[in-house]
């Protein structure tokens, strides 16, 4: 790494179009630096990965609390935890240490951030009173905490991913990007010994992960059918490229509202005032209307991009 600070920023991002604002000029120039100063140490990104889990958990056991200093911890431990995060995926791009295991970690961290995150936030709704003097939320505080995180942050989240590595796919090619599917999943979980049960378990999970992507994207699977088609045949793709690439480019603001820092500024300040029920039910309408347009929009891409390959 004998490059200025500044070129190593550049080439530690996935690419410009991905890139949220604050991230670029925030969270990227901190997880450099600790990307450094970990790499000075010999640690590899995953040991990172791991402790951003523990920070993340932590953060979700102090937004628990009604103490606003404890809230205060939370927020310190919730930014160090994506600055590890951050800085993981800086590593591996700048070191090249970029593994499967790597990436399916990385998400996994967010996941358990954000859960616990929803229990903490259901643990002091369930105390409150509901609007209009009808008694405590109690267990209704579970049912809205867990339809924000089951049935819309989760599918939010991975949809945002896999529409920004569709992205990444057709901006730098398949090396670019980190466009996984399913059945090469499978084919590498077969081809494990029975005794690799920890090897089975990842692949099998993963499988689904990715699955799950592929079901809720039908006109995308089409165009990366006819896209390999195509490609296979020799014709020639460019035009069509860069007019998915420019109307796609339009879609990445809201998968990067969809991930982590809109998230986690509302969740902020949703324990930092009190009003915890604000974040489960911005989950509820906010993101989950724009999550709505995001795929409309996505498959309507797709949808014309296969008319005018076929024309």
């Amino acid at each position: 790494m004998q490059q200025s600070f500044k070129q190593l920023l550049q080439a530690s991002f996935k690419s410009n179009d991905t890139e949220e604002w604050l991230d670029v000029h925030f969270t990227r120039p901190i997880g450099l630096v600790f990307a450094l100063f970990w790499d000075s140490l010999g640690l590899h990104p995953n040991v990172i990965t791991v402790l951003s889990i523990f920070l993340g958990a932590a953060a979700g056991v102090m937004f628990s609390h009604t103490e606003l200093t404890y809230n205060i911890l939370g927020v310190v431990l919730l930014m160090l935890a994506n600055f590890c995060d951050s800085t993981d995926g800086q590593m591996a791009r700048l070191t090249g240490k970029k593994t499967l295991v790597g990436r399916v970690l990385d998400g996994f961290s967010g996941d358990v951030w954000f859960f616990a995150i929803y229990v903490a936030i259901a643990l002091r709704l369930s105390s409150m009173q509901l609007p209009g003097g009808m008694g405590q939320w109690g267990l209704w505080a579970w049912v809205l905490c867990i339809v924000a995180g089951v049935f819309c942050h989760a599918p939010q989240s991975s949809l945002a991913d896999y529409y920004r590595q569709i992205h990444l796919f057709f901006l730098k090619g398949k090396n670019g990007s980190e466009l996984d599917n399913s059945a090469a999943q499978l084919d590498t979980l077969h081809s494990l010994p029975k005794s690799n049960v920890l090897g089975r378990l990842f692949y099998y999970n993963y499988a689904r992960y990715c699955k799950s992507q592929e079901r809720r994207t039908p006109a995308f699977q089409q165009l990366k059918a006819l896209w390999r088609e195509r490609t296979l045949a020799g014709a020639s793709l460019e035009d069509a490229r860069q007019k998915f690439l420019e109307r796609s480019r339009r879609l990445m603001p809201f998968t990067n509202i969809l991930t982590f820092n809109t998230r986690a500024i509302v969740a902020y300040i949703s324990c930092l005032t009190g009003w915890v029920w604000l974040y489960p039910v911005f989950e509820l309408t906010v993101m989950a209307a724009l999550y709505a347009y995001m795929h409309h929009s996505h498959e309507q891409l797709c949808r014309d991009t296969i008319k005018s390959l076929q024309a």
